[in-house]
């Protein structure tokens, strides 16, 4: 198991949290007083983003191998997979319940009456996918890179375990293998300001602050539902298992600073990985449940899907009843399935779910793109959140999370993963 996250060296300057909400900052100048400048730093984000991409079908796919190997009794991994899968249907159904309610209650779009007729829809072609749009939901999630490796890595693990006195020295390559790509990520993520630096930059410079002010209604309800969510939903699961919320996000802070910047949960998986064994949750729960939640557990989106969906709804006068409105909520807890980890994805997901519901006109989504960016930060934190909560409640429903260690390593002060 990992070994739980040092002080990092080199003062709080060098802690790469710091050094990340410094880029943040910087990059927010940069874009609102030279916007040029801003819109070309996003290569800095997108090769940062690309580079960890890189490491994270390796590290994914050696993590579960070697987690499923490590069982002594394969019943277990189904077991947890299970549990996975359960915990994942039932929290993000509360959290598109949740979204519901709070637009229906602050109505972030009425008053707006918008004609949809008169909305330029062209500017939504580059979210349309070249190829042909799934036609079921098994389809959509066949599609899913993330899953595709998910199972690839079952089927090595299995194959692993059952002749393990055999496959020794491959079990032993696997493991050295793990260790080094480890420690590649954690070199990786020096990079992490200038990716942040980019990104916010691009942001900042492509769409300008004052692009807030027409939707900041939705906007802020966006980012209250998501706080609700974590500090409700998620604080009330924590509490359960043992753990203080408010630490754990401590703990995390700067993968919730990298995503953040990012809006990709993506940059920070290996990251996580390595926390959440420190924290004391078994590698083989880890390996299972947080790549899985990555495509069924995105908390966040499904909060943005529901909010945005009846958002443009309202926006443009488009009558829905309760029926409707519950219909819509069951297509969203389909289709928001593997819509987390990559920018813009939420996007994607709304605008294939509208254009196949032909009840809300999907020509509203045109009213999203100026700030889905900055809504987009939001659903990504929570997302990253979420799913770190969900490995420590499937541990604890395993009855395999070590509190005692959790609370070691909460307890310790300005603990933080450091430079290598």
């Amino acid at each position: 198991m990992t070994k739980p996250p040092q002080p990092a060296r080199g003062g709080i300057l060098g802690q790469l949290y710091v050094q990340v909400l410094a880029a943040v900052v910087a990059g927010v100048l940069i874009g609102h007083f030279f916007p040029a400048t801003g819109k070309s730093l996003q290569p800095l984000s997108d090769w940062f983003i690309w580079t960890v991409r890189l490491l994270l079908v390796p590290v994914v796919f050696c993590t579960i191998v070697s987690g499923i190997a490590r069982m002594e009794n394969l019943k277990s991994a189904g077991r947890i997979g299970l549990k996975a899968l359960i915990y994942f249907e039932i929290v993000s159904s509360i959290a598109l319940v949740l979204g519901l309610l709070v637009v229906n209650v602050l109505r972030p779009g009425a008053g707006m009456n918008i004609d949809p007729k008169t909305l330029d829809a062209s500017s939504l072609a580059k979210f349309t996918p070249h190829s042909p749009p799934a036609t079921s939901v098994v389809e959509a999630l066949a599609r899913n890179p993330m899953l595709q490796v998910i199972l690839a890595a079952l089927a090595a693990g299995l194959i692993l375990s059952f002749f393990r006195a055999k496959l020794q020295p491959v079990f032993r390559l696997l493991e050295k293998a793990t260790q080094g790509l480890f420690f590649a990520v954690r070199l990786v993520m020096r990079l992490a300001p200038l990716g942040a630096l980019g990104g916010v930059a691009f942001t900042v410079g492509q769409y300008g602050l004052g692009s807030l002010g027409p939707l900041a209604r939705l906007m802020l309800a966006l980012y209250l539902t998501c706080a609700l969510f974590v500090f409700v939903v998620l604080g009330a699961i924590t509490r359960h298992c043992g753990v203080s919320l408010w630490k754990f996000l401590r703990y995390i802070k700067e993968e919730i600073f990298i995503t953040f910047a990012t809006v990709s949960t993506e940059a920070v998986l290996p990251r996580l990985m390595e926390k959440l064994e420190g924290l004391g949750c078994p590698e083989p729960v880890v390996g299972l449940v947080l790549p899985a939640g990555y495509t069924f557990n995105p908390d966040g989106t499904a909060i943005y899907l529901t909010m945005a969906s009846i958002f443009i709804a309202q926006a443009t006068n488009t009558p829905l009843h309760l029926g409707d409105q519950l219909f819509v909520l069951a297509v969203l807890l389909l289709t928001s399935k593997g819509s987390a980890g990559v920018a813009g994805a939420g996007f994607i997901a709304l605008a294939a779910t509208l254009s196949s519901l032909h009840q809300i006109p999907a020509n509203g989504l045109v009213l999203l793109l100026g700030v889905d960016r900055f809504m987009n930060e939001a659903r990504a934190v929570t997302n990253l959140i979420g799913n770190g909560v969900a490995t420590i409640a499937v541990a604890t429903w395993e009855k395999s999370f070590d509190g005692q260690r959790a609370a070691e390593v909460l307890g310790r002060p300005r603990a933080t993963s450091g430079p290598p």
